[in-house]
């Protein structure tokens, strides 16, 4: 197919169509039964399969996860087609969606999330279809034992709302990297979002749960609320949403419109929450630490990665001038400054592993934000802004890696309720060497540890700052060269910093792990599980070093082009 064709074609949203699929069977599958239809005035009964006594194998409390998991394997094997051969998996869909290296590789990242995710969900939340509700002891069913019938059968019961809700996120988070209309970008990313709250929220028999999902839920529609504002003063602005047409439209622009820059600043806040951006980020360590581990997470990764892709079609393709520096820089460049620092400052006093993580994520998202703003400094041309953009894809790329390996570690913890503590992390060698060997790697790759992945991504993003500043400062003296260097060089040196910085907090979890005495016994962890736990970790590795670094890169490469203009 050819990157010219346009109309309807189904082929390209293959990964979206599977998942759909997937989602009308979670609906349809565990309500198979034995009901019949009676012909009006007759005897005769019509099979109709929906409703009645279930079947044995429709009544399973696991098959909702297996059809999950399934169905993000057939759709993540459905994205690959595109990672091998983008040439016959481009075009575009119907004028505003477009399918193309950089929409492949972000697919590719929020369907292995969401897999990893579910795979994890069989050890957070466990379907027994042996589980049966206690006998009442008298005529009078009592309060204990209502409560007792309730939390036997919990888990059975909430299977199929929360692997529901995990699609219903796939398809939005899926469909808005492939979004080249702002109104398709925005309607794409609240599916995603309003599933995202209720999986913050999903563990309501917890306090920390429901308390997350409410704070999530007021601060996310807020800043959604604002987004959509900034993007109805565009169209005001502008009569046409298209990516293409705004972009256009900025570039005739005589000066700055006041309608077209309110409009973008206001989607920078909806873009800024998103990301974990200070000061929009105050929601967010309560959500990761109320939510499940799984689902702080996914948060942490592909949604993360949602809200750069929204980033970068707004600020990189609409509103970036053809030459010169971006309106929006100095406030960008501010806002990394803030996010990384308070990111490490706040998880230096943290003693929950989930908040540290949670914090760390909010510094790497200044990480990545200081290489955005490099671009918007009009000191990039066209193969240094390709450079930056690469980086910052690589980098999300890895934090699948990474990131997400650590909160599965933390899941494998939570049903002991060690995941809100650091001592939940006591000792963990000894329990399991496997999985905190794994851990370590992890704290590792998110300090930039050499010869991690981590490392790499940082250094590709430092390298990018500092390719745009390089020849800017005089030679004369120290003093003289920190005077005239452009300020934009001082945002690697602010990523280098705190990435000394944040050794402290990460070393501090490897630390409890080895040398202290742990709380619990050997750890419950199921195999499958493990085995993927132990697979980040090796990846860690090989995603640094050796061919497998070159080949992420070469695909961020390549997803960096087709983004760019």
């Amino acid at each position: 197919m050819s990157s010219e064709v346009s109309g309807i074609s189904p082929e390209l949203l293959l990964p979206e169509l599977i998942m759909l699929a997937g989602l009308v069977a979670l609906i349809i599958v565990p309500n198979i039964g034995d009901a019949r239809f009676r012909i009006p005035l007759t005897s005769l009964r019509i099979p109709t399969l929906l409703g009645g006594k279930r079947f044995e194998f429709s009544r399973d409390p696991r098959i909702p996860n297996r059809i999950t998991i399934a169905t993000l394997l057939a759709s993540l094997v459905a994205a690959q087609q595109g990672l091998l051969s983008p040439g016959d998996w481009s075009g575009e869909v119907g004028n505003v969606l477009l399918v193309d290296e950089f929409s492949i590789l972000l697919t590719n990242i929020f369907v292995s999330v969401l897999f990893l995710c579910t795979v994890a969900t069989t050890h957070r939340i466990p379907a027994d279809p042996r589980a049966t509700a206690p006998q009442p002891i008298s005529a009078e069913p009592s309060a204990a034992w209502l409560a007792r019938k309730t939390d036997a059968l919990y888990d059975n019961r909430r299977q199929v709302d929360f692997h529901i809700l995990l699609l219903t996120t796939g398809i939005g988070m899926s469909l808005m990297a492939k979004s080249t209309h702002l109104f398709m970008l925005f309607v794409c990313m609240e599916l995603a979002s309003l599933s995202s709250y209720v999986l913050v929220g999903f563990h309501k028999e917890t306090v920390e749960g429901g308390e997350a999902g409410t704070k999530y839920f007021v601060v996310g529609s807020v800043a959604s609320a604002v987004g959509i504002y900034g993007m109805s003063l565009l169209y005001l602005w502008n009569g046409d949403l298209s990516v293409s047409g705004l972009s256009e439209s900025w570039q005739s622009m005589d000066g700055l419109d006041p309608l077209a820059t309110a409009g973008i600043g206001m989607m920078l806040v909806a873009f800024g929450f998103k990301v974990g951006a200070a000061p929009f980020h105050l929601a967010i360590p309560d959500a990761y630490s109320g939510a499940s581990s799984i689902v702080a997470g996914m948060l942490a990764t592909a949604s993360k990665a949602m809200g750069f892709v929204a980033l970068f079609r707004v600020m990189l393709l609409v509103s970036m001038p053809a030459s010169g520096e971006a309106f929006w820089f100095v406030a960008m460049a501010a806002i990394a400054l803030i996010t990384m620092t308070w990111g490490n400052l706040a998880a230096l006093s943290s003693d929950n592993p989930k908040r540290v993580l949670a914090y760390s994520s909010v510094a790497h998202a200044g990480y990545m934000l200081a290489a955005v703003a490099a671009i918007g400094s009009g000191l990039a041309d066209g193969e240094v802004k390709s450079l930056i953009v690469t980086a910052v894809l690589f980098h999300l790329s890895v934090l699948v890696v990474f990131k997400l390996g650590a909160f599965l570690v933390l899941s494998t913890i939570e049903n002991e309720g060690g995941s809100h503590r650091m001592e939940g992390l006591n000792g963990l060698a000894r329990r399991d060497p496997l999985i905190a060997g794994s851990m370590f790697v992890f704290m590792l790759s998110l300090a930039g540890v050499p010869p991690f992945s981590g490392f790499l991504s940082k250094l590709l993003m430092i390298n990018g700052i500092v390719t745009v500043s390089a020849g800017t400062g005089g030679a004369s003296s120290i003093v003289s060269w920190a005077a005239s260097v452009e300020p934009v060089f001082w945002l690697a040196v602010a990523i280098v910093l705190n990435s000394a910085l944040s050794l402290f907090y990460y070393l501090r979890i490897g630390l409890v792990m080895f040398f202290d005495s742990p709380e619990e016994e050997a750890l419950a962890c199921k195999t499958p599980l493990r085995v993927f736990i132990i697979a980040l970790a090796a990846l860690s590795l090989a995603f640094g070093i050796g061919p497998g670094s070159e080949f992420l890169v070469d695909l961020a490469h390549d997803a960096a082009e087709a983004l760019l203009p």
